[in-house]
């Protein structure tokens, strides 16, 4: 049985390579190659879950694997699985420049002025969205070009 799930996670680590971008909701990960077109909450829910509880989702945004896009700028993984997990709530509230996850993005980052770091994101959200397909890899690559 072990070698059974083992060669399913090889297989899937390697075929992921051929699929493009990740849900934006949702993440990168096993679930998304299992569930490809959700159109339900539940299953929604059931890519996040499936995407979480392999540990595939941090496999593929190191790798560029698993529907996931390697970002430009190497981060620390924490950070990468941080705006891959919130893309929701930063859009939010980088629109307005406060917000519980801005301030702990701003902790990832090691920023020493995290008002003018939310100033500066909030005057570049445009930049940053620039259409409605973003996703994780893109964003830091935004924010580390400012």
């Amino acid at each position: 049985m072990k070698k059974l799930v083992l060669g399913f996670m090889v297989w899937s680590a390697l075929s992921g390579v051929a699929f493009a971008n990740a849900n934006s909701q949702t993440g990168c990960g096993l679930g998304t190659i299992i569930i490809s077109q959700p159109n339900s909450a539940v299953l929604y829910a059931l890519q996040a879950t499936t995407n979480h509880s392999t540990f595939t989702q941090t496999f593929g945004i190191s790798s560029g694997t698993m529907n996931c896009r390697k970002a430009k700028f190497v981060l620390d993984e924490r950070v990468q699985e941080f705006v891959a997990a919130n893309m929701d709530a930063l859009h939010k509230e980088i629109a307005i420049a406060r917000g519980e996850t801005l301030d702990t993005l701003a902790e990832l980052l090691e920023v020493e002025d995290t008002q003018a770091f939310k100033e500066l994101l909030q005057e570049n959200y445009l930049a940053i969205y620039q259409n409605v397909d973003v996703d994780m890899a893109s964003t830091l690559d935004s924010i580390q070009a400012l």
